[in-house]
């Protein structure tokens, strides 16, 4: 059974509103953050280098929010792979306060594409071996909800 990739972070001003919790766009921003994390520290493939050739992009997205995270909480985020496809992954993700009651939860489906110098022709690139490999030790078919 895989495992799930875990970050911590703060909620700061720079992502409320006025009324003091997180402006939604700013959740899919901590998403982003969590999934450049996840390759760079789990796959060994920071952006820096996977967007001279190519990138990951979101195709599909599924967000549903639970609960209000508000200024100086701490938040675990969570992101594992429920499936795996020879170049796209459907993830799970889950963000929870301290307590453990979660403020987020989703699916998100990301892409490995490659792009010509010029980037005017993008089409999807199968994993390669070593990294499918990697990817294969958060695949968690049944996590979530």
């Amino acid at each position: 059974m895989g495992k799930a990739f875990i970050k911590k972070e703060k909620v700061r001003f720079q992502h409320v509103d006025y009324a003091g919790i997180v402006f939604y766009p700013r959740f899919l921003e901590m998403l982003n953050n969590l999934v450049e994390d996840f390759y760079e520290e789990a796959l060994g493939q920071p952006f820096k280098n996977i967007h001279k050739t190519g990138g990951i992009p979101t195709v599909d997205l599924k967000v549903q929010f639970k609960k209000a995270a508000r200024l100086g909480d701490e938040l675990t985020k969570y992101l594992w792979i429920k499936r795996l496809g020879s170049s796209s992954m459907h993830c799970g993700f889950r963000f929870e306060h301290e307590d453990t009651s979660v403020c987020l939860e989703g699916e998100v489906s990301l892409v490995r594409v490659d792009f010509n110098e010029s980037r005017d022709d993008i089409k999807s690139s199968p994993f390669p071996d070593e990294m499918r490999a990697k990817l294969e030790q958060y695949l968690i078919p049944d996590m979530g909800f």
